[in-house]
């Protein structure tokens, strides 16, 4: 039979040309003229089998396909033949000398100075039993202003003070972390504990002491009976945790619309110890943080009762921490990803 010749022809050929297949390119030129699907040898010579009578296409049709395997058997051995000879030249020219001198490792970058000290306050609030939240950077005005007691009429909701968004009058950049208050009520309710860092956004002119993006770091407990003195205790032990243990705290009155009473915290400044310097302005305490008790309307706008629940709330400025924690004099500096800057760190 004609077509049982062209087969063992076709099969003779591919293994006398392996043999002078020295390289993968050339194996895979091969593999493509005998396999390839619109014009290989073998794969037009299996085109004819349709022409034959059924009786004999039977017959050609399995020698076809012993003919095939043992083809394909002989180009696997071939090429991996080929691959070993590659990895045997690659031994004997790129081979490692041991004896050769220690290189030093590469430098490895490492992590940003703010995100080091949200990290240790994350860590310590985890360890009081508080749990780590987030919440939205594009944020409506409602939960950035209303929900958490700051009128129409607030200086804080001005054009000049707050980034709106272009063609949607109701949605700004969040200037605070406090919105996350009201929505942490609305979807776990009460009693909880939490931490919320995030980045805010203040539409200001920078300067050494300003950032138009900065960090801070929102804390809020409601619960049953929660009264000044847990809030206060858990200020001391934030200080004390960053700055030492003879850090000492003072609380002064100050107004903030989404809590009542509210205080500005500040401590004794940790390069003077109290005595006054450049950094404390001479007045020996630094301040770092806002707080107070958790306004009732807050409350209400979360979904709680306020005559059965209270809680307090604070906040602290993470990149005014960064700046005290390393001395840093321009706060623009942990913005710029200067790697002249960062590399202190």
């Amino acid at each position: 039979m004609a077509m049982r010749d062209d087969l063992y022809r076709i099969k003779q050929e591919l293994a006398d040309r392996l043999k002078t297949a020295n390289d993968l390119p050339g194996w895979e030129a091969l593999e493509a003229e005998y396999f390839s699907r619109t014009a290989g040898k073998f794969t037009n010579l299996i085109k004819k089998l349709k022409q034959l009578p059924e009786e004999e296409r039977k017959i050609m049709g399995r020698l076809g396909n012993e003919v095939k395997d043992e083809m394909l058997s002989a180009l696997s051995a071939r090429r991996s033949f080929l691959e070993g000879a590659r990895f045997a030249r690659l031994a004997e020219t790129e081979a490692i000398d041991v004896t050769a001198p220690f290189l030093p490792p590469l430098p490895m970058g490492h992590l940003h100075p703010t995100t080091h000290v949200q990290s240790d306050l994350e860590d310590l609030f985890t360890s009081m039993g508080f749990t780590i939240l987030d919440g939205p950077e594009l944020e409506s005005e409602y939960y950035n202003f209303e929900s958490v007691n700051i009128p129409a009429d607030h200086p804080a909701r001005d054009m000049q003070d707050t980034f709106y968004i272009k063609g949607h009058p109701h949605w700004v950049m969040r200037t605070h972390t406090s919105p996350v208050q009201v929505r942490a009520l609305e979807r776990y309710g009460v009693p909880i504990r939490a931490i919320v860092p995030g980045r805010c956004f203040r539409n200001e002119a920078t300067d050494p002491r300003h950032e138009h993006t900065l960090y801070q770091l929102e804390g809020l407990v409601v619960d049953r009976q929660i009264t000044f003195s847990h809030l206060k205790g858990i200020l001391e032990t934030v200080a004390r945790y960053l700055y030492g243990e003879a850090t000492q705290v003072r609380l002064r009155p100050k107004f903030y619309p989404f809590v009542e009473p509210g205080v500005n915290g500040e401590v004794t400044c940790f390069l003077c110890a109290g005595a006054g310097c450049r950094v404390c302005k001479e007045t020996g305490w630094l301040e770092i943080f806002g707080a107070g008790m958790v306004h009732p309307n807050v409350l209400t706008a979360g979904g709680v009762d306020p005559r059965e629940y209270q809680g307090f709330a604070f906040g602290l400025g993470l990149s005014r921490l960064v700046m005290l924690k390393y001395k840093i004099e321009d706060v623009r500096h942990l913005q710029t990803g200067d790697l002249r800057f960062l590399s202190q760190f």
